[in-house]
């Protein structure tokens, strides 16, 4: 199938603490590394792994992070043909700290990536691709988010199916205003902080009850240790989370692998709740590496899993 992923690409400096500093404190990390990453990224780099064509929209500058950024996606053969280089601002870093307890803090600057040229989209190819998915860091603002409402005005009116998948920064960014872009997508998935920032409300049966009201026909809610959870206008369910035997190290990135392995599994023609079971597996393996796309996951090994 033919992929059109619109979303960050980054270079991502990972931090493993004993503790989270305190303003003026200084800490040494018990292991730190630096790898390719965002959500625009690792989402193009595991529908790749799983057998797609891809092609990734974002933008990079032309400072020496900027093909490190994008060394995952070119190992991946995800085509590169809408990655836009950008002359005067970076290519796009995110610090991240994490303690063993699973408590983390970041650092995120989008820098060439919401410069993200409308003008340079090509209607062809979202008409030609079989899904698009929207990260919505995305539409957080400046030229990208242009880019964004502009590909998936062109995806619904080509009937191309559009996935898009809330962050909590893009969230905490723009909060309900990301509502009407949310119910317009045929597949929204976030996590429960998301679920209840984007809506207002204090429970998710109280939030999907507002989605469902506002139109959503598919929504995928992330609920950490506890799994996942489908949501149409007809049914609920808890997905349980997934054992695979190996120990979660990072979990930098596994929400953006379970977006990629759900999306594989729906167009592939899986119901929602199996394909959630395979998301759910796909972000656990994801997290047994040091990396957002340092574990591959083939569509063989994922469907052991159904």
């Amino acid at each position: 199938m033919k992929f059109y992923v619109i979303g960050d690409v980054t270079v991502d400096h990972l931090y493993h603490l004993d503790h989270l500093p305190a303003p003026g404190e200084e800490v040494a990390p018990s292991r730190a590394t630096m790898q390719p990453g965002g959500a625009g990224g690792t989402i193009s780099v595991t529908l790749a792994r799983l057998g797609h064509s891809v092609t990734l929209a974002a933008r990079v500058g032309q400072d020496p992070f900027a093909d490190f950024a994008l060394s995952g996606v070119r190992a991946s053969k995800v085509s590169e043909a809408a990655v836009q280089r950008d002359t005067e601002a970076l290519t796009s870093t995110i610090t991240v700290m994490q303690t063993p307890d699973g408590k983390r803090a970041m650092i995120s600057y989008g820098a060439a990536n919401r410069e993200l040229d409308p003008a340079k989209l090509k209607k062809k190819d979202i008409d030609s691709a079989d899904a698009l998915v929207v990260s919505a860091y995305s539409l957080i603002g400046g030229p990208q988010r242009d880019y964004a409402l502009k590909a998936m005005a062109m995806a619904h009116k080509a009937g191309v199916p559009v996935f898009l998948d809330l962050g909590t920064g893009a969230v905490n960014a723009v909060g309900m205003g990301l509502l009407d872009s949310a119910v317009s997508a045929d597949y929204l998935l976030l996590n429960q902080h998301e679920l209840l920032a984007l809506t207002g409300t204090h429970s998710i049966s109280a939030a999907l009850v507002t989605l469902g009201a506002r139109g959503s026909k598919k929504v995928v809610v992330k609920v950490g240790a506890m799994g996942s959870i489908v949501w149409t206008p007809d049914e609920t369910e808890l997905v349980d989370a997934v054992a695979v035997g190996d120990q979660v190290v990072d979990t930098t990135g596994a929400g953006d692998t379970f977006v990629a392995a759900f999306a594989h599994a729906a167009l592939g023609g899986k119901p929602l709740a199996e394909a959630a079971k395979l998301g759910n597996a796909a972000g656990v393996l994801s997290a047994t590496s040091l990396g957002a796309q340092a574990r591959p996951i083939s569509a063989a090994e994922l469907e052991s899993f159904a």
